[in-house]
């Protein structure tokens, strides 16, 4: 049953992953594809605390549709800390 705008379903291990990202920090990165066969969007690739930006650019295929989440660690200006989740469409 699709549960979004565009008809398109969510497979639920997509939700957990994320909010496993967001709260607990488990994930660098999560890439999504859309399974064409069943309409679902699917969890493709999860990518470890320690990998980096360039370890998710290498996980994702050259010619093919990809959606991703990336939490991207920085220090401000003031020497604090900071992470921001990141969507990319590819």
């Amino acid at each position: 049953m699709a549960n979004s705008a565009s008809g398109m379903a969510i497979n639920d291990e997509c939700k957990l992953k994320f909010l496993e990202l967001k709260a607990k920090r488990n994930f660098r990165f999560i890439v999504f594809k859309i399974d064409e066969k069943i309409q679902q969007v699917m969890v493709d690739k999860l990518g470890n605390p320690e990998q980096s930006y360039e370890d998710f650019t290498m996980a994702l295929p050259p010619n093919e549709c990809r959606y991703a989440v990336f939490d991207f660690d920085f220090v401000t200006d003031e020497n604090c800390q900071k992470s921001k989740i990141f969507f990319i469409a590819w």
